[in-house]
């Protein structure tokens, strides 16, 4: 036997010991290809035109919310004296920590040498993107004055009007533009051998055409494999630190203030472990229905989705861990405001959606540790669908309880969102399943040369 025959029979080996297969069955490299672009080169279902029409439907109410708050102003929200920040801010945070699964599992996971990401890391990429885009916008409408929105980037004025840098609003600015910007160039150095096999497939036409004009002439030669391969590791280790960076930079805008609630070191921890959290949740809900829906139950297997479930509950761990420790610390300080801040999450006002938080994110989760409830896709779907919900609820808590019940009790009040708030939620949501539908249509979901490349070496 060949040292290189006996190197893969090795692989192959440590690879069965770690689990079920990554990829199921024998499939050649050529039937992989035309597998994994069917679904891009077929015409839509009706399935996919159907949640297609509903998201279009959204966007028309996200296109009236909008209008209602370019044409009158922020006061058709439902904040209100004294809580100034409400589903704006809210949504922000919530649709920033959506987006960090994909740096999560694309870049950390790469580099940590775990074969199991090649299957989903382009949901997740993808996933990342369009959240981003999501939340960059609820800052710029809660300026008030949208189209102003080049002041909170610190560029050399010729009025000398410079940003407020002790404002957490340049930093917001700084962190999601270079986390966004990052996390395009990462995702699209992934795509070029893939849309080049696009490029390859697809028939004579525009569409291929356009293919050709995205891969950049790429060609599989050895020298754009090595280029590549250089590339795409320097980008991982880059992206990597921005997992810890962003939301800690995010979680700075509450607490850098003197409000109780607010004002903990916990809380840029406590905010990443809350994303990667949220984004996992995401990454399944997204993922369970499409893996059916794209017939991909052959690179998308069993395995990938116990993995993620076992991350999800770490992170939920890590999360509830965050939860018990905050109210310690407020009722270990002995401030009086700051206890108070705590119980009012508790027992006031918003406590249904407290506890309803404690139930999503906490018990639900439990669920997990059983092997038969990971392996189960209805369960896995619908615990991923819990969470996303519970860790919204948990950015409402964060957001609206402490302004609500801050120092005076004079000034407390309670905070009721308006339909344009409910309206830009929905739009935004909307927005983010119009984007995913398309990137289904358009690109490929799953990296071909990466699942091509886990074949080989479990094959002997």
């Amino acid at each position: 036997m060949s040292g290189r025959d006996s190197t893969e029979r090795s692989g192959a080996a440590i690879e069965a010991l770690r689990g079920p297969p990554l990829v199921l069955g024998t499939p050649t490299p050529a039937s992989l290809t035309r597998s994994l672009l069917a679904y891009v080169f077929g015409a839509p279902g009706r399935a996919w035109w159907t949640l297609f029409a509903l998201a279009c439907l959204g966007l028309g109410v996200f296109a009236w919310a909008l209008y209602q708050t370019f044409i009158h102003g922020v006061g058709t929200w439902g904040v209100n004296v004294p809580v100034a920040w409400g589903f704006a801010i809210i949504n922000f945070v919530w649709w920033i920590g959506i987006g960090h699964a994909g740096t999560l599992i694309s870049a950390i996971l790469f580099l940590f040498q775990q074969r199991w990401r090649t299957s989903i890391n382009r949901f997740a990429e993808a996933m990342t993107l369009f959240a981003i885009l999501q939340a960059a916008m609820f800052p710029l409408l809660h300026l008030g004055r949208p189209w102003l929105f080049y002041y909170l980037a610190p560029y050399p004025s010729t009025l000398r009007l410079w940003p407020q840098f002790r404002s957490a609003l340049p930093w917001d600015f700084v962190a999601v533009s270079t986390y966004g910007l990052v996390s395009l160039i990462f995702w699209y150095l992934g795509l070029i051998p893939d849309l080049a096999a696009a490029r390859d497939t697809a028939k004579p036409g525009f569409r291929q055409r356009l293919y050709a004009l995205f891969a950049l002439g790429w060609r599989h030669s050895a020298r754009h494999w090595h280029h590549y391969k250089t590339a795409y590791l320097l980008l991982a280790g880059l992206a990597t630190p921005l997992v810890l960076s962003v939301h800690s930079v995010v979680s700075f805008d509450f607490a850098i203030t003197n409000l109780p609630g607010w004002h903990t070191t916990i809380f840029p921890p406590y905010f990443v472990a809350g994303a990667i959290f949220s984004g996992l949740a995401m990454v399944l809900l997204l993922m369970v229905p499409a893996r059916a829906a794209l017939g991909f139950e052959q690179v998308i297997t069993a395995r990938h989705i116990d993995n993620l479930n076992k991350l999800m509950l770490a992170t939920g761990l890590m999360v509830a861990y965050g939860y018990v420790q905050e109210h310690f610390f407020a009722w270990y300080s002995g401030n009086v405001f700051e206890e108070a801040a705590y119980a009012a999450k508790r027992w006031g006002p918003y406590a249904p959606l407290f506890w309803g938080q404690i139930a999503c994110n906490v018990a639900i989760p439990q669920l997990l540790w059983f092997e038969r409830i990971r392996r189960s896709l209805l369960a896995t779907w619908l615990i991923a669908l819990v969470v996303v919900v519970g860790m919204w609820l948990e950015r409402f808590t964060i957001v609206v309880v402490p302004l609500s019940h801050d120092f005076l009790p004079s000034s407390w009040g309670v905070y009721v969102p308006s339909p344009v708030d409910l309206g830009l939620l929905v739009g935004t949501l909307s927005l983010f399943a119009f984007l995913f539908l398309l990137f289904l249509k358009v690109i490929p979901p799953v990296p071909i040369h990466e699942v091509k490349e886990v074949l080989e070496e479990v094959s002997p």
